[in-house]
């Protein structure tokens, strides 16, 4: 039969023992508006500028800021593979869809929003093409922050996500690669 003594030492290191993983509090869902706002900032600023989104993913430390790490580890690995004076991956502009931005005004919409992951369509009004064109975004909560995971598109009535170029791209210079060896 347990004493009294025995029974006071229980409780205290009960209470100071960690709490079981179900009575643990749980992390702060990521903020909703914090996540449109990142791509409204986005937006803002290439509607301001002639480069459009370009300095998204201009370089490695704009793809640190803007992507999540496994799509700039991805789009890092696809520009190693990339020979001096070629081209890359990707040929346009994913933030505006195009080639020779000319954004004039945008709409964000958010499609679906959890505490870690995003999805946010936005609409871009062009200056001289008339109609506009959706862009979406696939965003996860990382390192204190939202981050790029994808972009996706249409040219015409071809999809296009900038995860599945880099992934097609790197496919092929290895494989070409594999050829010359």
């Amino acid at each position: 039969m347990p004493n009294r003594r025995n029974l006071v030492c229980f409780m205290v290191a009960l209470a100071l023992a960690d709490p079981p993983a179900a009575f643990a509090t749980p992390p702060a869902p990521a903020s909703s508006h914090e996540a449109i706002a990142m791509v409204e900032a986005i937006y803002a600023r290439a509607v301001k500028g002639k480069d459009g989104g370009d300095f998204v993913t201009a370089n490695k430390a704009a793809r640190a800021k803007y992507l999540s790490r496994s799509l700039a580890a991805l789009w890092d690995k696809s520009d190693s593979l990339v020979e001096e004076g070629d081209i890359g991956a990707i040929e346009f502009d994913p933030v505006t869809n195009s080639q020779d931005p000319d954004i004039k005004s945008f709409k964000v919409t958010p499609e679906k929003i959890e505490a870690d992951k995003a999805d946010i369509a936005v609409a871009l009004i062009s200056r001289h093409t008339p109609g506009s064109r959706v862009v979406r975004y696939a965003l996860v909560h990382e390192a204190g922050g939202w981050k790029i995971d994808d972009i996706k598109g249409f040219i015409g009535k071809d999809p296009w996500s900038v995860r599945g170029l880099l992934t097609d791209f790197i496919k092929l210079m290895e494989k070409e690669n594999q050829k010359k060896h």
